[in-house]
């Protein structure tokens, strides 16, 4: 079986500074792992990678069979609709109702039919729990429910992967184990689950395939049950 990601002697810089140095990591469909690490290791940075805002120049670098070293500006956005992306910030639209939140990102993924679109915002809400609060605001929201949402949102394409940024790190411990449930939920269904986090708690409750990063290396840690 070919891996949905495959990255071999890639390295990241930013501002010629080295982030990550000749890394290399198979993902089989389906698997679920945690990158941990203090902050500024380079955890974002390999999820910025795998969507496109990152561009490398070194090594080998696929996802879903797209090469990130020969991707071109005009592919990205193709690229990112194979992809559902969670961020810690839930990086909703303040002003606009939950449901255009998620109509907007339809539309731009070129969704046309108003009752699809109506349909799909339904059933990704429902998912998630929170069809009740469809015609409400972001800000009317608690942190745990706006994160449900973004993941509705991540799941508004049927993405084969999921690449979450710290998605508990603005959360309480009982809201974020109500998340990672959700995400387990996500993972049992099939769908690839790539997580940057640095709360061991939630690595502790939730144990899946672990890669520590540390000093611009990747180091495999054993699955703790």
């Amino acid at each position: 079986m070919n891996p949905i990601v495959f990255l071999k002697n890639v390295s990241i810089k930013q501002n010629n500074t080295p982030i990550l140095t000749n890394i290399n990591l198979s993902v089989e469909k389906g698997e679920f792992i945690y990158f941990i690490g203090k902050t500024g290791v380079g955890k974002s940075s390999l999820l910025r990678i795998l969507y496109g805002d990152i561009i490398i120049k070194e090594g080998e670098a696929k996802i879903l069979d797209t090469n990130l070293i020969k991707i071109k500006d005009k592919e990205i956005p193709l690229l990112r609709r194979k992809l559902g992306i969670v961020f810690q910030d839930f990086k909703l639209l303040p002003n606009i109702t939950i449901k255009k939140n998620l109509e907007f990102v339809l539309r731009a993924t070129e969704w046309k039919d108003s009752k699809k679109i109506n349909s799909r915002i339904i059933e990704v809400l429902d998912k998630v729990k929170l069809d009740h609060v469809i015609e409400k605001y972001p800000f009317e929201l608690s942190g745990g429910e706006q994160q449900r949402v973004a993941i509705s949102r991540a799941l508004l394409n049927n993405p084969e992967i999921i690449l979450a940024d710290e998605p508990t790190g603005n959360l309480d411990p009982a809201t974020s184990s109500e998340i990672m449930n959700l995400i387990k939920e996500i993972n049992n269904s099939g769908t690839t689950i790539l997580i940057a986090t640095h709360d061991y708690d939630i690595i502790s409750k939730f144990p899946e395939k672990t890669i520590r990063i540390e000093k611009e290396r990747f180091f495999e840690l054993s699955k703790k049950s």
